[in-house]
This record gives structure tokens, sequence and C-alpha cells, in this order.
């Protein structure tokens, strides 16, 4: 366990303790103004994050997920009673993604070729950017969305915050 201590403009002070929690396990930042007045001083006690271990499997991540066709009528009904102009939230972008990495591993499996790989792992991107946007109640167990295994396998951080998100919904 380690003290950190930034001086940075009052401004950035979110943005910097954001940024922290993202590199290391933190306690809340205690923020204090510098002599001058000017700027803000943060403290944080931080340790290393522990080794991440392996994403879930498909089994383990799926386990829990209603058929597929329920999930594909269930994507197409949130996604047609938005109203114009609002964006849909973070359980559409997560289920939508598990569904399409569901039907990408199923032609996987069948020896399929196709685009569905690709489809997939877009879906998971924009799940990543909701995710890393602020915007998503994210797990980050062990892979938060700027850890660099989720931008080599944003399938595999799909898996994982599905599997959380289906023990706890």
């Amino acid at each position: 366990m380690f003290e950190i201590r930034v001086i940075c403009d009052p401004a950035d002070t979110e943005r910097v303790s954001r940024a922290l929690a993202a590199a290391f396990d933190t306690s809340p930042a205690r923020k204090y103004p510098t002599r001058d007045g000017n700027r803000a001083r943060l403290y944080v006690t931080a340790d290393h994050r522990p080794e991440p271990g392996p994403w879930p499997t498909p089994e383990e991540a799926y386990a829990l997920a209603p058929s597929m066709v329920r999930e594909i009528g269930w994507t197409a009904q949130t996604a047609a009673d938005k109203p114009f102009g609002v964006d849909l939230n973070r359980e559409y972008w997560l289920r939508k993604a598990a569904l399409l990495d569901r039907i990408a591993l199923r032609d996987e499996e069948d020896g399929l070729t196709g685009d569905a790989a690709e489809v997939a792992t877009e879906a998971a991107q924009r799940l990543i950017e909701h995710d890393r946007d602020g915007e998503g109640d994210y797990h980050c167990a062990p892979y938060w969305p700027e850890h660099p295994a989720t931008a080599a396998d944003p399938r595999g951080y799909v898996r994982q915050e599905y599997a959380h998100w289906a023990k706890n919904h």
C-alpha cells in the first residue's frame, strides 16, 4: 500500500481521481486547497490491483442467459420502444453485445464463416465505450473498461460483465 499526492487544477480533480482509480485500487481521494489557494491537493491511499484471472468461459458467462430467440425479441422491442432522442441504457448495450457474442460463438462452433464475430466485437466495443464514458454501472472485476486486456479481447469483457449482471439482475 502507498500514498499518492497530486497537485492539480480544481476542475481536474474528478478526472485525476478516476484515472488513479482505473490504474490502482484506491481509497476515496482526500481533497485540500494548496497554500496559495489556486490549486487542489489530492491524497489517495492506493495499492496495486491484483493480477486478474482469466475471462469467464462462454458457458460460465451465459449459464443464466435466456434463449437467443427471447434476447433477439427483447433487444428489438427495447430499441423500438425507445423515444426519439433518448439514449439506450447500459442493460440494452450489454444484452445486445452478449447476444451477438452468443451468435458468433454458435457460428464458430458450427464452422460457419461470415461477419458474426466482427459484429459481436463491434457491439462489445460499443459497450466498452459506454462504460468508459462513465455512463454505465460496470462490474470491473477483474478487468475494467480501460484495462489493456479489455482492448485485446472486447468479447471477453462482455462475458465478464454479462456473467456479473445475470447473477445480480
